[in-house]
């Protein structure tokens, strides 16, 4: 893209914000109105379901069940950082769980059964993740099969792979401290509060960065007021959640572990010009290639990099769970996953998305399945709950789709 055609992309989104700005955010109906709200629909979300189960049960919002929300979002939501870029490109990888479950599969039998050390059993079940994905890459992008067709096919396969890796035992207990340590060790208040302060710093830093960038390059910066609501917004849960956390067992590893992934991510996806090339396939895949962009490249590295995080994401969940079974990776593991992006914004259609989406899909979609554990629900309902919140996800996403194309934008 030119310089004069991104000034002239530039003015046209200026003069749209200002037609907005002066018809109001409540203007247009009830669907105009969530259309403009953007990923801040999520927050209400959260927050209603949040006072549905402390209605229910009132231990639900105590610091020591919301320390356990985080530690049993922690997989999940991992995986689903993987999810979100692979709908980045409008595919869809439905071999996440299995691939999450045979690698903490293999982590488990190397370190329990050939007495390897746990940094390279660890990194042995990211290899197998990262091989499962050039081989989801190759299929889809060299044959061109829907990918739903390939990961179909290796939910399947991975899923009997694991049965192989696991043998007659069928259980593996996990007793290795490191790899246990994963989901079972918590910081000191004081490394609560530093955290705290370094997050809000940096959030203000990037903030200022975008704003003196986009000034030197002769764009329009952001808007102030936007950047101040959101800033403070982003102190105010920060210090709330440190809190919340330090008043129970302390902030835990296995949530800045999250937390890095989607900091990093965000950062690659948003920021980088591999990033831009992602959106710019899914956004429209045969004028990102007419532009000069590698698309079976950025196609390879999505696919490889969905499974690595899906292997990562089956060691924290083993890790929390001390063990790996049959089960691993099964479930409703891979419904969550998709789940979470889903219910956070990002689009079925591609293009359209933001990697935090997967944490807060992630922090949706375990909350309704830690109250449901609250409230004793039986697994037909919860089953039913979840289903019902992905087709509603899903639904509204398509609803809003076409609310923004009358809108003339594309948030």
């Amino acid at each position: 893209m030119t310089t004069q055609e991104t000034q002239e992309t530039t003015q046209e989104i200026s003069a749209f914000d200002e037609v907005e700005a002066q018809e109001g955010i409540f203007s247009g109906g009830p669907l105009a109105f969530l259309a403009r709200l953007g990923s801040a629909r999520v927050f209400l979300v959260l927050a209603l379901i949040w006072f549905i189960f402390q209605t229910q049960n009132s231990n639900f919002l105590t610091a020591f069940n919301l320390t356990n929300l985080v530690l049993q979002i922690a997989g999940v939501g991992t995986i689903s950082i993987g999810v979100t870029l692979v709908l980045f490109l409008g595919e869809i990888d439905l071999s996440v769980g299995a691939v999450s479950g045979l690698a903490a599969a293999v982590m488990a039998v190397l370190n329990t059964k050939h007495g390897w050390a746990p940094i390279p059993a660890i990194g042995a079940a990211l290899v197998v993740g990262a091989a499962i994905g050039t081989l989801n890459g190759f299929f889809v992008t060299r044959f061109g099969i829907p990918s739903f067709v390939v990961t179909l096919a290796g939910l399947l396969a991975w899923q009997g792979a694991l049965l192989q890796v696991l043998g007659s035992t069928g259980t593996i207990n996990l007793t290795d401290p490191t790899i246990v340590g994963l989901a079972n060790t918590f910081y000191s208040t004081t490394f609560g509060w530093i955290l705290a302060i370094v997050v809000i710093g940096a959030t203000a830093l990037s903030g200022i960065l975008e704003r003196v960038q986009r000034s030197r390059a002769g764009l329009a910066p952001p808007s102030l007021r936007n950047f101040i609501i959101r800033l403070v917004a982003i102190a105010v849960a920060t210090i709330v959640a440190v809190a919340v956390l330090n008043s129970d067992r302390g902030i835990p590893l296995a949530g800045l572990i999250l937390l890095g992934l989607c900091a990093l991510f965000v950062f690659l996806t948003e920021r980088t010009t591999w990033g831009r090339h992602v959106y710019a396939v899914g956004g429209n895949d045969e004028a990102a290639r007419r532009a000069g962009i590698r698309v079976t490249r950025v196609r390879y590295t999505v696919f490889i990099l969905a499974s690595t995080l899906a292997a990562a994401g089956g060691v924290l969940l083993s890790s929390r769970l001390l063990a790996v079974n049959q089960a691993s990776g099964g479930s409703d593991l891979l419904l969550l996953a998709i789940a979470g992006p889903v219910i956070a914004g990002t689009s079925l259609f591609g293009g359209r998305g933001s990697v935090w989406g997967a944490l807060l899909g992630a922090l949706v979609i375990g909350s309704i399945a830690n109250g449901m554990d609250l409230l004793s629900l039986s697994s037909a309902v919860r089953f039913m709950i979840t289903g019902g919140v992905l087709l509603a996800a899903v639904v509204l996403d398509a609803v809003l789709k076409a609310q923004r194309e009358k809108m003339g934008t594309r948030r």
